[in-house]
This record gives structure tokens, C-alpha cells and sequence, in this order.
């Protein structure tokens, strides 16, 4: 059905006057950066969050056993972010290769984007660990990142020749990108599992707790 798709794409456009065929191509590279650009600048900030659903533990304090409560709440808090973040992270991580997948030179695979972006998408999230700066560092690496990746295709000297083209083969290879995408589910959440274990084990060992010093610094 791909197939099908891509072939009455390329025949209206062959179909067209050079002037239009120009204007179908500036129009199609418009669009595709106006959407990849909102899409990165609205979701930055979620992906750069270690916490991105901020949960008060110390409510499940209030009882006459408040470390078991604590511990209690605590594992509960990593069974949410095993389950519920990795999935967040990966949708990220699904619709940016996606629509990296358009912007770059059919030169490059769909296994090498997927690399690429799994890479991007690790690196934020562990600088989001990072004690006191690590959400504003990986806050950066969200928006540098993506947007260097837009630079460098951008000035693809051949970016624009066969744009329409690349666009319907591209179209025809998304069965490789959502089959390929399954084993680096498994490693976002491998990923958010170890960072959770390595946060949860210090935390409960009293060695990190970053919102009492925060708390600290700021009094």
C-alpha cells in the first residue's frame, strides 16, 4: 500500500510544471521544519525532566512507621517511572527519528537514524540526573541537539533536489522504522530502570537527596 502511495506521489509530481514542482518543494521543506521545529521547542523541557510527574513523597510520611511508609511510597514511585516514563521517553524518541528520517539524505539508513537518535535522546535523559544542574544542561542538550541536526540538513548541498522524491522513499521505508524500533524501547527502559535503581538506592542510603539541598542552598 506504501508502494502504491509513494508511486501516485511521484507521478502527480513528475505531472507538474518546473515552477510547480519548485513550489510543492519549498512548500513540503517549509512545513517539514515548521512542524519538527514546534514539536522540539514545545517538548524540550518535558524530555529534559527527571521528574516528569512530580509526586510529593513525604505526604506517606505521616504514620508511627514512617520509614516503612516511606519505603513503601518509594517503591511505588519507581514502579510508576519504570512503567510510565520509558514510554513517554520513547514516543519522543519515536516522532523525532521520525521526522529525522525525512529531513536527512536518504544516504543515510533507517538503522543509522535510529542510532543517532537513540543517542541524542540517552544523553538528555541521563543529564537529567545530574544533581542541581542537570535538568537546565539536558534542558540545552533538548534544544541544541535537535536543532544542529536541522542545520546539518538543512545545508545538505543536495537538499532540495529531489526533495519530493526522498519524501516517497522515505514513505516506503516506515515499516523498517516502526519494526526497528522495538529493541531501543527495550534500552530506554533499561535505561530509565538502571538511573531510577542508582537515584532510589542513594536515596534511601541518604547519600542523594536533592531537594533537601536545594532547599539548603536556598534558605
Amino acid at each position: 500500500m506504501l508502494l502504491e502511495f509513494t508511486e501516485v506521489v511521484n507521478e502527480f509530481y513528475s505531472s507538474l510544471s518546473p515552477m510547480l514542482q519548485s513550489f510543492v518543494t519549498l512548500f513540503t521543506l517549509v512545513v517539514m521544519i515548521l512542524l519538527y521545529s514546534t514539536f522540539i521547542w514545545k517538548l524540550r523541557t518535558f524530555i529534559s525532566k527527571k521528574n516528569i510527574f512530580d509526586f510529593d513523597l513525604n505526604k506517606y510520611n505521616q504514620s508511627k512507621n514512617p520509614a516503612l511508609i516511606k519505603l513503601i511510597a518509594s517503591a511505588f514511585y519507581l514502579l510508576e517511572y519504570i512503567l510510565i516514563v520509558p514510554f513517554i521517553v520513547f514516543f519522543w524518541f519515536g516522532v523525532f527519528t521520525f521526522f529525522l528520517i525525512f529531513l536527512v539524505k536518504e544516504a543515510i539508513g533507517i538503522n543509522t537514524i535510529l542510532i543517532i537518535s537513540a543517542v541524542a535522546v540517552a544523553s538528555i535523559r541521563i543529564c537529567s540526573y545530574i544533581p542541581r544542574y542537570g535538568e537546565d544542561l539536558a534542558a540545552e542538550l533538548a534544544k541544541i541537539l535537535p536543532f544542529t541536526f536541522l542545520g546539518i540538513a538543512v545545508f545538505e548541498p543536495d537538499m532540495l533536489i529531489g526533495l519530493t522524491s526522498r519524501v516517497s522513499l522515505r514513505i516506503s521505508q516506515l515499516p523498517l522504522f516502526f519494526t526497528g524500533t522495538m529493541s531501543y524501547l527495550a534500552f530506554i527502559v533499561v535505561l530509565e530502570v538502571i538511573l531510577r535503581f542508582f537515584e532510589f538506592t542513594l536515596s534511601i542510603a541518604g547519600v542523594y537527596e536533592p531537594e533537601a539541598q536545594e532547599q539548603t542552598d536556598v534558605q
